[in-house]
């Protein structure tokens, strides 16, 4: 069966740097900071002191007073930015169309809702453990976000949330992508979200080393920089309206880029570490570009997973060479993540966003905060000052804990 062809047609995010994806893009393309001090809960006995929390966030008048008390964070942020893409997308639906059934939704999450977790244990601690609220269960539930999104829609096709870890957000894009193409779907909600700065989360991921301890948020998140020191953990979310082609033509409805190709692969090597020379990620590229039938020569920007970890940006940046060979060297590699820290499973979704934008604009997003260089990583990071430049194809990656790797590839629509 001939494979079909899939387009982004619409675009929604709230994260760090702006409550919608036109905010978001404008200050991505001026190289705004949006990690600062957190405000979630009290950090004073911390180490960790920063955050990329989204401030001023307000989830009415999409979500209703009433239905938002039974939604946590990480599902209000999934729901505004999927009603956002839709209205984006200006696909219009009647929840009792049987067209519904060949439209789904595919929204990642990495954790749920741990702040939750913490408030109803604290909760159970001090009134009873059967005394907790009767929502939380549902709240918490990682596929919540998803379900919120198909119940609001009435989109009835395949609802699911990929959960391995940083790369849910792009694994959601790629698997909805795929639906649509092999035939299942002709229109797919698809992104990732999340929201766990919360007191266990930040005492976790500090207790293994992941995060950064910088107090100076323009010193924090420097992917690729010799200074990076670990990441600065963020929420938020991404989501695009993928669409078949044809259909997406027969509402005569503007296309930001079609999306051509996926990889998904493991390591299967560690739960933390990636493979020795980052061997699964550099696979998992080449698998992408295979997906969407081109060369490494093709690919001129990379949206890296770049999480201003050691071992990650050494790691990614050895994967590149590897899957690009020489072109390795003339390809833009930019980290978004150096403005809006590392959300987790929202990551990807957010990523999607960025590069969606970056095809369709012409333009490549900066790795801000980049000042000393590392002598072992010689790629063109873009540093600090965003670029005009003739986009042809660009890609996504993201590399999570367990050696989950996922890549997407988006090529400029061109008719």
């Amino acid at each position: 069966m001939e494979k079909r062809r899939v387009v982004v047609t619409g675009i929604g995010t709230v994260n760090p740097i702006g409550l919608n994806a036109a905010e978001t893009w404008a200050n991505a393309r001026a190289g705004v900071c949006g990690i600062g001090p957190i405000t979630q809960f009290d950090a004073t006995n911390f180490k960790v002191k920063l955050a990329g929390e989204v401030k001023n966030f307000n989830p009415e008048p999409v979500i209703d007073r009433r239905d938002a008390k039974k939604m946590a964070r990480f599902t209000q942020l999934a729901v505004v930015a999927a009603m956002e893409a839709l209205n984006d997308s200006g696909l219009t639906f009647e929840h009792d169309s049987p067209e519904l059934e060949r439209y789904g939704v595919i929204i990642s999450s990495g954790i749920g809702s741990l702040p939750t977790i913490e408030e109803e244990h604290s909760r159970g601690l001090q009134r009873g453990f059967e005394k907790v609220s009767p929502f939380f269960i549902p709240m918490v539930i990682p596929s919540m976000a998803a379900a919120q999104i198909a119940i609001r829609t009435g989109f009835k096709g395949m609802c699911i949330c990929p959960v391995t870890a940083c790369a849910g957000g792009t694994n959601a894009v790629g698997d909805a992508f795929h639906r649509i193409r092999d035939g299942y779907e002709d229109v797919m909600v698809a992104g990732g979200t999340e929201s766990c700065v919360s007191e266990l989360s930040i005492g976790g991921f500090s207790s293994m080393k992941a995060l950064t301890t910088a107090t100076d948020p323009n010193a924090a998140s420097v992917p690729f920089d010799a200074r990076r020191s670990g990441f600065v953990l963020g929420e938020g979310s991404g989501v695009l309206v993928l669409e078949e082609l044809e259909h997406a033509k027969a509402r005569g409805v503007k296309i930001y880029a079609e999306m051509v190709g996926y990889g998904a692969n493991c390591d299967a090597y560690h739960i933390t570490a990636p493979a020795p020379h980052c061997a699964g990620g550099a696979a998992c590229m080449t698998a992408a570009m295979k997906d969407a039938g081109i060369n490494p020569e093709d690919v001129d920007y990379i949206n890296a997973h770049g999480t201003s970890t050691k071992m990650n940006d050494s790691c990614e940046t050895e994967a590149i060479k590897t899957a690009f060979g020489d072109w390795a060297y003339k390809l833009c590699v930019s980290s978004t993540k150096s403005m809006t820290g590392h959300l987790l499973g929202g990551a990807g979704g957010v990523e999607a966003v960025f590069t969606a934008l970056a095809v369709h604009d012409d333009f490549v997003p900066a790795t801000i905060h980049y000042e000393q260089p590392d002598p072992e990583l010689d790629l063109d990071y873009v540093p600090n000052v965003g670029r005009e430049k003739k986009l042809r194809y660009a890609m996504s990656n993201s590399l999570g804990f367990g050696g989950h790797n996922a890549c997407i590839v988006m090529k400029k629509w061109e008719g």
